[in-house]
């Protein structure tokens, strides 16, 4: 079943719609998607749909809500590929990471005591996952092929839950140097895992569209899937 919610954000100046969808049977966890630069589109929706299948309880919300609330954009268009990036100019992180905590928040009532709710993010939300495990209390974090993590190592020191980070190695927006960076400063911390992927270009892992690569989305989400039975279920 799926739905859009209300979230009452936790800075008081509003509330933001959710997209919701939940598992046939008693929830395994909850996993916050959180979305790339293009809105709550259908792939976000998918990557939904598809972890309410795996029995999960998935909640993906509108981050852009403050700048145009319940925008969907296509990343194959390319003027709404150039909208995208103007609205990702425009974000403000900060306030993005605390609406994701309201979101964790609201999840941990939805599943009852005990319940544990991790996050997956794409793109800016792969960063935006990094963040989240650095400033919130998210039981795992995965992020696909987040942009500008070599840049957010001084926060580290606060990872205190499992992380997992997708890399794909022919990243456009996430240069061989700043993914040097990365492994630096990540590989020898006990709560983060890095897979890297040959080859790969940014967005390798979307549900739709010309930048999908099968084979490499398909390892990835595997290893995702593994990631988030051993620590939420």
């Amino acid at each position: 079943m799926t739905d859009m919610i209300r979230i009452t954000a936790l800075d008081g100046q509003g509330d933001f719609g959710c997209y919701v969808a939940e598992p046939a049977a008693k929830p395994k966890g909850a996993i916050i998607v959180i979305q790339e630069i293009f809105g709550i589109n259908a792939g976000i929706r998918r990557k939904c749909d598809r972890l309410a299948e795996d029995g999960y309880l998935a909640l993906a919300p509108d981050l852009f809500w403050r700048l145009e609330p319940g925008i969907e954009l296509d990343p194959d268009i390319e003027p709404e590929f150039q909208r995208a990036l103007a609205l990702m100019g425009k974000f403000n992180q900060d306030a993005g990471v605390r609406d994701i905590e309201a979101t964790i928040r609201a999840a941990r009532a939805m599943l009852g005591a005990g319940g544990k709710v991790g996050v997956v993010g794409y793109c800016l939300g792969g960063r935006l996952a990094f963040m989240t495990a650095t400033r919130t209390d998210s039981d795992a974090s995965v992020g696909y092929y987040g942009v500008g993590i070599d840049n957010l190592l001084g926060e580290k020191h606060a990872i205190a839950k499992p992380v997992l980070l997708h890399v794909p190695q022919e990243d456009h927006f996430v240069d061989k140097d700043a993914q040097a960076r990365m492994h630096a400063g990540l590989d020898d911390h006990p709560k983060v895992t890095i897979y890297d992927y040959p080859g790969e270009d940014h967005g390798f892992a979307t549900e739709f569209g010309k930048r999908r690569s099968a084979k490499s989305a398909d390892l990835a989400d595997q290893r995702t899937a593994a990631f988030f039975a051993e620590h939420l279920s």
